[in-house]
C-alpha cells in the first residue's frame, strides 16, 4: 500500500492543519505505511486562487506521477477528479456554520463545494465525535447524505516537542496564553474583556492574524489594557514551546472547534487550562480543564483568578493529567487508526 498524503498546507505559515499533516506523515512512516508526501516547496497555498489550483489540478497530477494506490486529502478539500481512491480528513464544518465573515467565494469553496465532494470519498476521517455528528447533519441537510459507516474518528496527535515541554515559573508578570489563528470564532475578545478585571496578569496571543486581531487590539485600547495585551502573530516553534513552558494558564475560548489543538497541546504540555464548554472542546478536554461558557466574562475571570490564587495546586493537577493526555493524543494511536482506514478503503 502506497499512500499519497497532501502535505502542501505544512508549507509556509503552518496552522493546525499543517501540524496535523506533519505529525501524521511522520507517524505513518514509523508505523510502516509507505507514505509519499505530496507538496511543492515553490508553491504558496495561502492565497485562495493558488489553493484551488493546488487542490483541483496540481495535487491529482502529483498523485498520478507518484503512482500511489490511495490519495489522502488531509486538508478538508478534495479534487473533482483523481486517478486513485480518496480518503479525506474533515476537520470541521466551520465554513458552513460560523465563517460568515469570510468572503463569499471562500465560503462557497471550503463550505458547500467541499461538502458536495465528500460523498465521492472512499472513506472519511474526522477529528472528533462532535465533528462526525456535525458532518452527518450538515451533509444530510444539504442533500448530500453520507454513509456513517465510512466515517471514522481519529483524534489528531500532539507533537513530541510539545509533550516534552518542561514547565518553569516566570519571574515576569504572569500571563494567559491563547494559541490559534486570531479569527472571530476563536473568540479572543472575551479574554481581552476578562483582562480588564485581572490587573495582575498579561494576555499573550500567538497565531496568524486576521482583521479580527485589529478589532481585539482596539477593544484592548478602549478598556485600557493595551499595554498588557501582546498580539505576537505567527511565531517560531521554539517561541511557542517557551510560552507553553512559562504560561500561568492556557485559555481556549472558541465558540466553534472541530477538535481544538490548543486544548490538546496545553494538556500535553502540562499547562493549567480553561476552555469553552462549546462544540468539541468538552469532548477533547474531558475533566482535565475548567470549562466556561464562551461569552461568560465573569466565568473566565473567576476561573483564571482561581488558578492564579492556587497556582501550586493548579500546576500539580495539570501535571497529573498530563500522562493521560499524552496517551490520548499520541500520534502513534492516531496513525494506527488511519492506517486501518486506508486498508479498508482499499478493501484489504
Amino acid at each position: 500500500m502506497r499512500v499519497g498524503l497532501d502535505a502542501q498546507l505544512a508549507r509556509g505559515t503552518a496552522t493546525g492543519i499543517g501540524e496535523y499533516v506533519t505529525g501524521l506523515t511522520r507517524a505513518l512512516a514509523e508505523g510502516n505505511v509507505r507514505v509519499v508526501p505530496l507538496d511543492n516547496a515553490r508553491f504558496d497555498p495561502w492565497r485562495f486562487d493558488r489553493r484551488v489550483l493546488w487542490d483541483q489540478l496540481l495535487l491529482p497530477i502529483a498523485a498520478a506521477r507518484a503512482r500511489v494506490d490511495l490519495l489522502h486529502c488531509a486538508s478538508g478539500t478534495m479534487p473533482l477528479h483523481a486517478s486513485v481512491p480518496i480518503v479525506t480528513t474533515v476537520h470541521d464544518v466551520a465554513w458552513l456554520r460560523v465563517q460568515v465573515h469570510a468572503r463569499p467565494y471562500a465560503r462557497a469553496y471550503f463550505g458547500a463545494f467541499a461538502l458536495g465532494r465528500y460523498a465521492r470519498a472512499r472513506w472519511i476521517v474526522v477529528a472528533s465525535n462532535f465533528s462526525r455528528l456535525e458532518l452527518l447533519a450538515t451533509a444530510a441537510a444539504a442533500g448530500h447524505p453520507l454513509d456513517r459507516a465510512r466515517i471514522d474518528v481519529a483524534y489528531p496527535g500532539v507533537a513530541a516537542d510539545v509533550m516534552a515541554v518542561r514547565r518553569e515559573r516566570d519571574d515576569d508578570v504572569p500571563f494567559i496564553l491563547a494559541v490559534g489563528t486570531v479569527e472571530p470564532r476563536k473568540n479572543l475578545a472575551v479574554l481581552v474583556r476578562a483582562l480588564a478585571r485581572l490587573p495582575a496578569l498579561r494576555l499573550v496571543s500567538v497565531g496568524p492574524p486576521t482583521p479580527y486581531a485589529r478589532a481585539c487590539v482596539q477593544l484592548a485600547r478602549e478598556l485600557g489594557v493595551a499595554d498588557r495585551f501582546d498580539v505576537r502573530g505567527y511565531v517560531e516553534r521554539r517561541d511557542v514551546l517557551a510560552l507553553y513552558a512559562r504560561a500561568l494558564v492556557a485559555a481556549v475560548p472558541s465558540r466553534y472547534e472541530g477538535f481544538g489543538y490548543g486544548v490538546a497541546q496545553a494538556l500535553c504540555a502540562g499547562v493549567p487550562l480553561v476552555a469553552a464548554d462549546a462544540t468539541s472542546l468538552p469532548e477533547v478536554a474531558r475533566d482535565d480543564a475548567v470549562l466556561v461558557a464562551p461569552d461568560d466574562v465573569d466565568g473566565w475571570v473567576e476561573a483564571i483568578e482561581r488558578i492564579a490564587a492556587r497556582r501550586d495546586a493548579a500546576e500539580e493537577r495539570a501535571r497529573l493529567v498530563r500522562a493521560g493526555a499524552r496517551e490520548r493524543f499520541a500520534w502513534s494511536a492516531s496513525a494506527a487508526t488511519i492506517a486501518n482506514v486506508y486498508a479498508r478503503a482499499l478493501g484489504q
